[in-house]
């Protein structure tokens, strides 16, 4: 039997690590309990499953939009286009009026939806997983609207966009 000595690494070096690893960018979006709609910037959001069509989007304790996520039990995810970094930005800060001058709508789940993003996907959540200071939200994709366009890419703590990409 090999035994493994457990190794804590600092959570920079960790974050420098994993940022080699390019990711696309997304908005989790929601309504929060009086109606209003609230989010996050993730890029910690993959596929799961096709059959069901099922996701998988890490969120962070501390995001003001936990709470809403967790009690609403119904989301959207927005793949961010190129043009839309700017938003991206402003889901990643603190601001309560992330939607502010957002052109957004309303889908058909409830939940509410960037307009121009390249993909967007009305999810409801059927099964969360509290890790560490995350937790993760597994929903099965509802409804799918997908557009055109170059995604916005984010890689060593930029971001970026996919070269040789038509423009």
């Amino acid at each position: 039997m090999t035994c493994y000595k457990k190794t804590v690494i600092a959570a920079d070096e960790f974050r420098r690590a994993l940022g080699h690893f390019a990711t696309g960018v997304t908005t989790v979006t929601t309504l929060d309990a009086d109606g209003r709609p609230t989010g996050l910037t993730a890029s910690a959001f993959t596929s799961v499953s096709l059959d069901p069509p099922l996701i998988l989007v890490c969120v962070d304790h501390k995001s003001q939009s936990y709470p809403p996520l967790l009690e609403r039990r119904r989301f959207g995810v927005n793949v961010l286009g190129l043009e839309q970094e700017a938003i991206s930005k402003r889901f990643a800060s603190t601001r309560l009026d992330k939607f502010d001058g957002v052109p957004h709508h309303v889908g058909e789940l409830g939940v509410p939806l960037i307009d121009g993003a390249l993909a967007q996907l009305e999810c409801v959540t059927v099964s969360t997983h509290v890790e560490g200071d995350h937790t993760i939200f597994v929903g099965r994709v509802e409804r799918v609207h997908v557009g055109t366009g170059e995604p916005l890419i984010y890689y060593r703590g930029r971001y970026d966009r996919l070269s040789g990409a038509n423009s």
